[in-house]
């Protein structure tokens, strides 16, 4: 091929097309080529597919309203004898507000209204008895964080805390009753966490911590949670033999588990699984008046006998 004038000029006009062309693609601009080349007139060229501008990220966010956390709780009135010598109970209904906690998927019963009514009729039961002083930590449909219940029973000095529950489960055919105690390991944990704790004037049986050391603080501690642990397990061993007359029991009723609500570690404390709401029979008790009269006896007896004995043996030791 001879290189004349107009060969040159042509090759020219084709190297500018190219240029023109790669100059497109790389800025990532879709663009029109007409004119480009006067044999294919109307041609546009596209960016390919993995040389496309990302497009923008487009930000989504969801909000959730959370009640606010009650500061500075009131507390509940004590009910029964006015004699402050008398022993005080703190019920504890579970759940509440806006936990339900769990529901029974064929009647839709919610265990917030069932633990509320048990509760309720533990208190009269012990109110009639005229024995015990007793107090709700809630009266109506309201939550409470797990701190702020035993923290109504530390605040009132409360001689037993037992929070109400209905348990559920996969498998429908799990029914029955279970009390829980705090675990050992658990135990020493949360007595390791409380002694290093920047402020050491909370009491502890009437014990003010802020002016130990830390060895005698994380003694202290220890001793009165290990003795408050040992009254709740012989408590829940009492209830499961003092109510098993009234209310279905599972065969190992008695268990440890570490439940944030059980780590008062001055008041000794049982959780009460009163039954499955996932079972037709329990579900149907639990719910029933008379189911719930049933549980506030078996309750109040294991309470009563509970108190007679500490009594007898404060006057064995006495005299």
């Amino acid at each position: 091929m001879r290189w004349t004038a107009p060969g040159r000029a042509v090759h020219k006009r084709r190297m500018l097309q190219s240029l023109a062309l790669a100059s497109m693609i790389l800025s990532a601009a879709p663009a029109s080529a007409d004119g480009l080349d006067g044999d294919r007139p109307g041609l546009r060229f596209d960016v390919p597919a993995h040389m496309a501008p990302r497009p923008a990220k487009r930000l989504h966010s969801i909000t959730v309203p959370i009640p606010p956390v009650a500061r500075g709780v009131s507390l509940p009135p004590v009910e029964g004898p006015r004699d402050a010598s008398r022993p005080l109970v703190v019920i504890d209904a579970g759940h509440g507000g806006h936990d339900p906690g769990a529901v029974n998927r064929e009647t839709g019963e919610r265990e917030k209204d069932v633990t509320l009514a048990i509760a309720q009729a533990i208190r009269d039961e012990l109110v009639k008895s005229g024995r015990v002083r007793v107090a709700l930590t809630r009266d109506d449909d309201r939550f409470l964080v797990l701190q702020e219940r035993y923290g109504i029973a530390r605040q009132l000095n409360a001689d037993l805390f037992i929070s109400i529950h209905a348990d559920s489960a996969d498998n429908d055919k799990a029914r029955g009753a279970t009390v829980y105690t705090l675990s050992e390991t658990a135990s020493d944990r949360e007595a390791s966490r409380l002694a290093a704790r920047e402020n050491k004037a909370d009491v502890l049986n009437g014990i003010n911590l802020g002016g130990q050391s830390g060895d005698v603080s994380s003694i202290l501690i220890d001793l009165t949670q290990r003795e408050s642990m040992n009254v709740s397990v012989a408590f829940a061993r009492l209830l499961q033999r003092e109510a098993a007359p009234y209310v279905p029991f599972r065969g190992n009723a008695h268990r440890f588990a570490s439940l944030m609500v059980l780590k008062a570690p001055d008041t000794p404390s049982v959780l009460f699984e009163t039954g499955y709401l996932s079972n037709s029979a329990d579900a149907a008790f639990l719910a029933s008046r008379e189911g719930q009269a049933n549980i506030a006896r078996g309750v109040a007896r294991a309470i009563e006998v509970h108190f007679a004995r500490k009594l007898a043996a404060g006057r064995d030791r006495g005299g």
